[in-house]
């Protein structure tokens, strides 16, 4: 016992009972023992004492609130459904270690988070005070605490962690509604993590339809937008269409009135507009077999009343108001006339073709060809056959001679009213119409020219498994699965993937629809499943910046004009493309992400064209001309048109093909005497002037046999301040760029060089002055031999004191006096305004007159290259 008993008084036996060590009552409450008394005893040593009574003592340890409560858990969990009231979603329990029921009983809990549907009671059941939401709330986090009955708070609040669950909707589950695509990056998964929840539904089987929406893109998703001639040429069609809505050009200006989007060449047309085809573009007599083709977006006619709308129409010019052909669209019908003249055949003949079809107003692209193989006439809907429902016949057109009039957009009417108008205008857009003469298409062109660069793609075919049955539209923007597996039919939709191979792809949404439906076994009403709505977001493809470069001024003989291959205009012309990418890297010692323009070498892509156009006056057909051999497009998709205004090389091909043709096209002139330089300008572009290149100019300069223009050109030539900005670089270099002098050291140099100019045009004069002294003798001949141009260092020399020279000097007394000569000679050619280079001038003109046949050959070696400039 930890207790002791001690005598006080031995003679009134007061004693006192204490403690021997400290007491707790968690280790024992009570304490019951027997206590005895003893008395000094008798005898020596006190011996033969005596005891009393045995007594009881009883004794009860009072407690003190030394223990705080504590939770039995370190975190409570729970989950509960949305939208229910519950009266108890956990028990929390604490406990005590006091050992007095006031002290170690927990009284009282309470929730420490504010501003949560939550209460507890004093037992520790927490229960929602308001219906949850998942949408609004997926999780709550609250603190709870508790009090003994004496009031003291637990040392540690607990962690009650409630998760909200959505009341169980059939639908698909973890997908993301924006999916971001960037050029170049092949095929993407649009839900690479999706997945079917049907609640524990009896499914039997499943269809589900994942649909590509992009009738708002261009031509009703992502085309190349390369003229009609080029996507002609790319998709192997034969020779011969006719463009009847090209890009404006001086050469094609009907259509500059009309309203374009010019990235897609698409022409709009709100009733008020048409287009005359100018006479000589079409054949006036169409053959038995042609083709029209066209893109068109339609929608239903405006106004209560339908009238025609005219696609495409050839009528009477004047007098009459007669259609000989015609496509145009009435009451969402289509309808082709074909009116045959007299002279063809005089019988009853099938004249109007009409098809019925929703596709016509439904406000969306479709691609239209109408192959006539007269008397039959079909039509291609994005590449589906459909023949004619009503076939009406009519008798051929009287023969008459009045000229006829094609338009697009709205039909003229020449007759029967006051004043020649257009009438039967169109409502809607049009793309790409031509027509064909001669010819109709196979499936296969016709095929290629709707090819659409983007849709759905499905990623491993063999790995969708054998109970998967799919089908995708003939333009891939549409594909159906079914299956009677979910676990199969998730799989299947997870490697359904967006693809686009346009390698400068139209940036901006694609929207996605996936919609679904759901059979169960044996029930009358079953699963309903919401479609999804999602988008691709299709980034902007960085941008190319294509540059043309090349010697930009040269000068030849007139002879070498004159001949019959002419000059070549761009020997060295080269085509770069570079573009130009945001890097992100990484500042160790500021932390932060520091944007850097990188230029990434050489971009390897299409262009579609290059003109190279002659500035100033066109050229005279009667003594000059551009020329290029024929064989050089063999084997190539390039083709070219020659005109006075320039030459025009076009398809779609590579720019290393384009440099190869365009360093082979010649300037010729056999009326050289009439020119003294021609200027050209080369400008390239891709996707039909969506990216252009700089615009590269050339100078010509033609030398004729008077030195005095030789020297004017010389002149010009030595001031051109291009010289200072063109830069040759090794054919393996990035780009092509141009340099500039700083200002400060340009500065400097025309110091140095005009302190020098005038020292040497002083020393030029003394030596001219005594050289014409000694030349005055009469014993001056030329020595035309050794005046030769030499272009190897950009030197230009001409001696104009050659014919001072004595005939009876030796070759290396000449030689030295023509070093010497040369300087004089440059100074010379630099002081325009020095009485004595004048006279030298005339002088040299009489001795130019009075060449002989080295003269011709000396000509041919003078030459401007700017190729070795030792920048």
């Amino acid at each position: 016992m930890p207790f002791e008993a001690i005598v006080l008084n031995k003679t009134s036996g007061e004693g006192r009972l204490r403690a021997k060590s400290p007491i707790d009552c968690e280790l024992q409450k009570e304490y019951t023992f027997i206590i005895q008394a003893y008395d000094c005893g008798s005898g020596p040593g006190g011996t033969n004492w005596k005891k009393s009574h045995k007594a009881v003592v009883h004794i009860q340890v009072k407690d003190v609130n030394e223990f705080p409560p504590a939770f039995k858990e370190s975190m409570y969990k729970a989950s509960v459904t949305e939208g229910k009231i519950y009266d108890s979603i956990l028990q929390v329990e604490a406990t005590d270690e006091d050992c007095s029921p006031q002290f170690s009983q927990i009284c009282n809990y309470e929730i420490v988070t504010t501003d949560v549907p939550f209460a507890i009671d004093r037992n520790g059941n927490i229960r929602n005070t308001e219906k949850l939401s998942y949408d609004k709330q997926h999780q709550y986090e609250i603190m709870v605490t508790a009090f003994d009955c004496g009031q003291k708070r637990a040392a540690e609040d607990v962690l009650v962690r409630v998760n909200v669950k959505p009341v169980c909707k059939p639908g698909w589950q973890d997908w993301n509604k924006r999916i971001e695509y960037r050029p170049g990056s092949g095929s993407i998964p649009l839900f690479p993590s999706i997945h079917l929840e049907t609640c524990d539904g009896p499914v039997s089987s499943i269809h589900t339809t994942i649909e590509l929406q992009t009738n708002y893109i261009g031509k009703g998703c992502d085309r190349e937008t390369y003229s009609e001639k080029s996507l002609q040429k790319l998709c192997g069609a034969s020779s011969g269409a006719i463009d009847l809505l090209p890009s404006p050009s001086t050469t094609t200006n009907w259509t500059a009135g009309l309203l374009m989007d010019s990235n897609d060449m698409i022409f709009k047309f709100d009733g008020k507009q048409g287009a005359k085809i100018p006479d000589g573009i079409v054949p006036k007599n169409l053959t038995d077999q042609f083709t029209i083709t066209l893109w068109m977006k339609h929608g239903p006619s405006p106004g209560l009343r339908a009238e025609k709308e005219t696609i495409l129409c050839n009528s009477d010019k004047t007098e009459m108001n007669r259609h000989h052909y015609a496509l145009y669209v009435h009451n969402c019908r289509l309808v082709f006339l074909l009116r045959k003249d007299f002279d063809q055949a005089d019988t009853f003949r099938p004249a109007e073709f009409h098809w019925k079809l929703d596709q016509i107003c439904d406000k969306e692209w479709h691609y239209y060809v109408v192959n006539v193989e007269f008397p039959v006439v079909t039509l291609y809907m994005d590449g589906t056959t459909y023949e004619p429902y009503l076939v009406t016949n009519d008798w051929p057109i009287h023969p008459s001679h009045i000229a006829m009039q094609l338009t697009v957009g709205a039909c003229w009417q020449g007759g029967e009213v006051t004043k020649p108008r257009f009438a039967q205008y169109f409502h809607g857009s049009l793309a790409s119409l031509t027509i064909r003469p001669g010819k109709i298409e196979s499936q296969k062109v016709i095929s290629c020219l709707q090819a659409c660069k983007e849709g759905l793609d499905i990623n491993s075919l063999e790995s969708l498994g054998q109970g998967i049955k799919y089908h995708f539209n003939p333009s891939q923007s549409a594909l159906v699965m079914e299956g009677d597996d979910i676990e199969n039919i998730n799989q299947a939709l997870q490697k359904v993937s967006y693809i686009n191979s346009r390698q400068f792809p139209t940036a901006g949404v694609r929207r996605l629809k996936v919609s679904s439906k759901v059979q169960c076994f044996g029930e009358d009403v079953c699963i309903s499943i919401p479609d999804i709505d999602a988008y691709v977001m299709v980034f902007q493809a960085n941008e190319p910046k294509i540059t043309i470069t090349g010697m930009d001024h040269f000068a030849r003989p007139a002879a070498q004009f004159e001949s019959e291959r002419g000059v070549i205009l761009f020997p060295d012309m080269r085509i770069v493309s570079t573009v130009t990418k945001m890097e992100h890297s990484v500042d160790l010692r500021e932390h932060d992400r520091v944007n850097k323009q990188v230029v990434v070498e050489e971009m390897l892509h299409n262009l579609d064209f290059c003109d190279v156009l002659v500035i100033g006056a066109e050229l005279d057909p009667e003594q000059e001309c551009l020329e290029l051999d024929r064989g050089e497009l063999q084997g190539k998709h390039l083709d070219a048109t020659n005109s006075t205004a320039g030459y025009s090389i076009y398809g779609v091909d590579s720019m290393f093909s384009y440099e190869q043709v365009l360093r082979q096209l010649r300037y010729r002139n056999w009326g050289t005497s009439a020119t003294s330089d021609r200027k050209f300008r080369v400008k390239c572009s891709e996707l039909n002037g969506r990216y252009t290149s700089n615009e590269f100019n050339l100078e010509v300069n033609i030398l004729h046999s008077s030195n005095s223009n030789f020297m004017d050109h010389v002149n010009h030539m030595i001031f051109q301040p291009k010289f200072l900005q063109s830069v040759q670089h090794p054919e393996g270099s990035v780009s092509a760029v141009h340099s500039s002098v700083v200002p400060s050291v340009a500065m400097m140099v025309i110091i140095i060089c005009v302190s020098i100019l005038v020292l040497v045009v002083t020393l030029g004069v003394l030596r001219l002055r005594s050289t014409r002294q000694h030349g005055s003798l009469g014993h001056e001949g030329p020595k035309d031999n050794e005046m030769d141009w030499d272009d190897s260092a950009l030197t230009i020399t001409v001696n104009p004191m050659e014919k001072y020279e004595k005939p009876h000097q030796t070759e290396e007394e000449s030689e030295e006096e023509d070093i010497d000569d040369e300087e004089e000679d440059t100074t010379s050619a630099e002081s325009d305004d020095s009485e004595e280079e004048e006279e030298e001038e005339e002088e040299e003109e009489v001795i130019v007159q009075k060449g002989d046949k080295q003269n011709a050959t000396r000509q041919e070696q003078l030459e401007w290259d700017d190729s070795t400039l030792p920048y």
